[in-house]
């Protein structure tokens, strides 16, 4: 292979290595931005609606024993 070639391979990896890690970037901070109450869409919310249930449910039940 020519330098040529060499510098091209070279390029192309390190252009598809970043793509991939932008790429892993964004869903990370996607998928992180998820976990942060933002007034009732975001699935912290809603398992904070759940445990509130679900401890509600426990304590009729104790209640009732």
């Amino acid at each position: 292979m020519s330098p040529t070639d060499w510098a091209g391979l070279i390029v192309s990896i390190i252009a598809i290595a970043t793509a991939f890690l932008t790429m892993v970037r964004w869903l990370v901070k996607h998928y992180l931005n998820e976990l942060k109450p933002n007034g009732g869409s975001s699935m912290k919310d809603s398992i904070d609606r759940l445990e509130r249930q679900v401890e509600q449910i426990m304590n009729i039940l104790m209640e009732k024993k």
